[in-house]
């Protein structure tokens, strides 16, 4: 029983049919927070998401069942087991909107769907490149809100009064979002050649480290491939040499009942 239970869960139709659940779950989820736009409708949502529920927890008890203790050694078992006990209190506690954290498990796709899986991996990989650059990043704040603080702050204390408030500016600098007309020609008419300072803050930030980021990353998802490709080829290299062992022993068992054949 528990072998067939085990064939169940662990087979591809089973996963697939999770994955499609999670998906129109969090459609559900999202047409719930549109109770103007769904109407009368929204009394079946709230049965489908029951339903939805209901079909997570049965899932979980399923993989509890089936692999014990050794569920808890997968990450991901993990993650919908929190996800789906969280789910559940809301009916214990009353606390209706814990319900809405269950749309996390839209981040299942990333292991079901090998393009995410892929993307993802490569991003892990990239992390000791990310954090070296955000290192780099974070000390050009740093320097870069010390010296607005110093130089501005008087002036212009509601952007670099503090080293705080400096750090937010120089992050809405970065992100180039009312830069110019909102902060840097205001603080121009007061000192001249603060462009000078503003245009350099840019260019190291947003422009060279922020794609030095994106190289580490694409560099990472190359390396990915080309180790995906070399395994590729050497799992067909493999077939091509057991073929040819193939055909060598038809060719072999040929000769044989040819010899018999002649003999007969």
């Amino acid at each position: 029983m528990r072998s067939k239970i085990t064939s169940f869960v662990e087979s591809k139709k089973f996963q697939g049919t999770v994955l499609v659940v999670i998906v129109i779950n969090a459609i559900t989820l999202g047409l719930e927070t549109a109770p103007d736009l769904m109407g009368s409708f929204m009394p079946v949502l709230h049965i489908l998401d029951t339903l939805f529920l209901t079909f997570f927890t049965l899932e979980i008890a399923l993989k509890l069942w089936v692999y014990r203790s050794a569920f808890f050694r997968d990450g991901w078992n993990n993650f919908d087991f929190i996800i789906v006990f969280i789910s559940l209190l809301p009916f214990l506690q009353g606390l209706s909107v814990l319900r809405s954290l269950r749309i996390l498990r839209v981040l299942r796709l990333i292991s079901g769907v090998p393009q995410f899986k892929k993307i993802t991996q490569a991003f892990f990989d990239s992390l000791s490149g990310l954090a070296a650059i955000g290192a780099i990043l974070s000390l050009l704040f740093y320097i870069g809100a010390v010296i607005t603080t110093k130089l501005f702050g008087e002036q212009f204390p509601q952007w670099f009064g503090t080293i705080g408030e400096s750090l937010f500016s120089l992050f809405q600098i970065m992100t180039l979002e009312s830069w110019s007309m909102g902060i840097v020609r205001p603080v121009m008419e007061v000192y001249p050649y603060a462009w000078l300072f503003f245009v350099l803050f840019i260019l190291l930030t947003t422009f060279a480290t922020l794609n030095l980021l994106i190289g580490v990353i694409v560099d990472s998802m190359q390396t990915l491939h080309d180790e995906t490709a070399d395994e590729l080829g050497t799992h067909l290299s493999k077939q091509d040499t057991e073929r040819a062992q193939i055909r060598e022993k038809v060719a072999e068992i040929e000769t044989v009942l040819r010899a018999l054949k002649q003999k007969l």
